[in-house]
């Protein structure tokens, strides 16, 4: 039960944090910068399965870490790591595989994914400490 609960907080911050950058964001930096890269539309069935999946990770590699040494620092620190590696996959190969893709996309994109691991993370840590029994 206190990893589920772990689950929902990382995920419920994760979805709410990303929808109001990608808010503010998108149509400020992304489209400007990507152009006709980006959809004008989210296809959703694998946006639903990015939003349930990746805090599964953030629980494995950060969440549950943290709450065996009962430390929210580091919660914050594994999962600003998770966020770093996993968004700069994706950021870095795509700078090395597309044609037009931006370094400034890239590194935007991977402080964000940093930014988000690490307080989703936090999150996740705090309500399941709290809740979890």
């Amino acid at each position: 039960m206190t990893y589920l609960i772990g689950y929902g907080g990382a995920t419920a911050v994760f979805i709410l944090a990303d929808m109001i950058w990608l808010g503010i964001m998108v149509g400020r930096f992304y489209r400007p910068a990507l152009g006709d890269l980006l959809s004008s539309v989210a296809n959703l069935p694998p946006a639903l399965l990015f939003y349930a999946a990746y805090p599964i990770g953030l629980v494995i590699f950060a969440v549950a870490p943290s709450l065996k040494a009962q430390s929210l620092g580091l919660a914050l620190l594994y999962g600003a790591l998770f966020g770093l590696f996993t968004y700069g996959t994706y950021d870095l190969t795509n700078h090395a595989t597309l044609r037009h893709w931006p370094v400034s996309v890239t590194l935007i994109d991977m402080a964000w994914g940093t930014v988000l691991g690490g307080l989703a993370a936090v999150a996740g840590t705090a309500l399941a400490s709290r809740f979890g029994g």
